[in-house]
């Protein structure tokens, strides 16, 4: 990975910066929001979350949700194993996670209405059912961007937000990552590439070689000609400005570099997440948190290792059609990398003592078809948002659980029908959010609550 010198130093930046802290504004804020507190510290005890986001949808009933007396058109090919927790079965592809049950709990029962992959991102991502049951851009903000603008930035010189995608996959619009009325200051910074090439390189980090000495009067000149912008209810002028800080700072700070130094790690460990863009997500995510980054999503679609070509029947994400690929081959083929990647974040976790203040959370948009179906003479499974698995671990809770159940052709929920909100305030709750009591302002300037409804999972507070 490479990184350039660093540039001016703080003192000289807060001199010469196009904006004051103050232009950053409050705009679309509610006063409830001030009871997070938005000052920057350098602790790096915070609760912070990574987000680990499997689009296209895996298939439940073929990973953490296996049906093995269930008719074969519903069981599909693969077959159960014991975990370390008695009574706690997964896929047989998951055998290092399997290993590590008592470090994480899976909950069963969550399920929504939007079966289409825009739909089924936005419910799942905002929390609240879309305008438009299609499409990708959000009516409401991101759960992401709804922590990051409470949260702030905790750490000088580090994003309150971090996302990492396959190249050509950062639009914010791709996975309805958007803000909607929060603004641009809550998208994450977005780390595009894959971070197992030698090549990989996380841009913007430091001026480019040569401009060190003239950023000082450049950001003079900016201030001259390009005054603070004015805040308006769209959250957009104080977006450009918080930007503009929060560029500058990481700029003139070697602490985003670090953080992302990939490089820092010993070989052995990230030899242990696996030489491949899943596994150094992860550790890459596990760094970040770390270094006091408080929301961390990471992206797990194309698992092809690099130089080499997608399998026969393959397909790029999550979204395992009898037309995109053979489903068995697919899911096993991915859930190698997977079971490495996450089975080494959850044991690392634990082994640095991060488990108590990081919460992971792994899932994608929705389940699958409980149903084989078949098409182009192999197997797939469809949308299916009735019912899906989500893996949660850390957050100081006491893990080795499953939480909620599906009915024996993994169909429905039996018991605990639970929404994604119950999962995000969860998340909120971790990260000590005042979720129930806060309010942002849309672009018409009418407050609206962070979560429409949804409490805690008792289990995993």
């Amino acid at each position: 990975m490479r990184f350039h010198c660093s540039g001016p130093n703080r003192r000289e930046f807060i001199k010469f910066g196009s904006v004051g802290l103050a232009a950053a504004g409050l705009g679309g804020v509610s006063p409830q929001m001030l009871k997070a507190g938005t000052e920057p510290s350098d602790s790096t005890n915070d609760p912070a979350v990574i987000f680990i986001w499997l689009p296209g949808g895996p298939p439940h009933q073929d990973t953490f949700d296996m049906k093995p007396d269930a008719p074969v058109e519903y069981r599909g090919e693969f077959n159960p194993i014991r975990t370390n927790v008695p009574g706690i079965d997964i896929c047989e592809h998951m055998p290092k996670l399997a290993r590590v049950a008592d470090k994480f709990s899976i909950i069963r029962s969550i399920a929504h209405n939007f079966a289409d992959h825009g739909g089924g991102h936005k419910k799942f991502l905002t929390g609240r059912d879309p305008l438009q049951p299609t499409g990708f851009v959000n009516d409401y903000p991101m759960v992401g961007s709804m922590a990051a603008k409470l949260l702030g930035q905790k750490t000088p010189g580090l994003p309150a937000y971090v996302a990492g995608v396959d190249g050509g996959r950062g639009n914010i619009d791709t996975f309805s990552f958007g803000s909607a009325y929060l603004g641009q200051s809550t998208h994450p910074f977005v780390l595009q590439g894959d971070p197992s090439d030698p090549k990989f390189d996380v841009k913007n980090l430091a001026p480019l070689p040569g401009t060190e000495d003239k950023l000082a009067d450049r950001l003079s000149l900016l201030n001259h000609f390009d005054p603070p912008l004015k805040t308006d209810n769209s959250g957009i002028a104080a977006g450009i400005d918080e930007n503009r800080i929060r560029a500058l700072e990481m700029l003139t700070t070697d602490k985003a570099r670090r953080a992302f130094e990939l490089s820092k790690e010993l070989p052995s460990l990230r030899d242990k997440y696996g030489d491949h863009r899943y596994g150094q997500r992860c550790i890459m995510a596990r760094r970040l948190v770390e270094a006091g980054v408080p929301w961390v999503t990471m992206v797990l679609e194309n698992a092809t290792p690099r130089g080499k070509d997608m399998i026969e029947d393959g397909t790029y994400n999550w979204d395992s059609h009898a037309v995109n690929c053979h489903i068995f081959k697919d899911t096993k083929h991915k859930l190698g990398f997977f079971d490495q990647a996450i089975s080494a974040l959850i044991a690392d976790l634990y082994d640095r003592g991060l488990d108590k203040r990081v919460m992971l959370v792994v899932t994608g948009e929705f389940g699958r078809t409980p149903k084989v179906e078949q098409a182009k003479n192999r197997p797939g499974r469809d949308h299916w948002p009735l019912a899906m698995s989500i893996l949660v671990s850390g957050g100081g809770v006491q893990h080795g659980q499953i939480i909620g159940s599906t009915t024996a052709k993994a169909e429905v929920p039996k018991d605990r029908h639970m929404s994604p909100n119950h999962l995000w305030a969860t998340v909120f709750d971790h990260l000590k959010l005042d979720y129930k009591n806060t309010s942002f302002l849309d672009g018409t300037g009418r407050p609206m609550p962070m979560l429409t409804d949804g409490e805690p999972i008792p289990e995993l507070v």
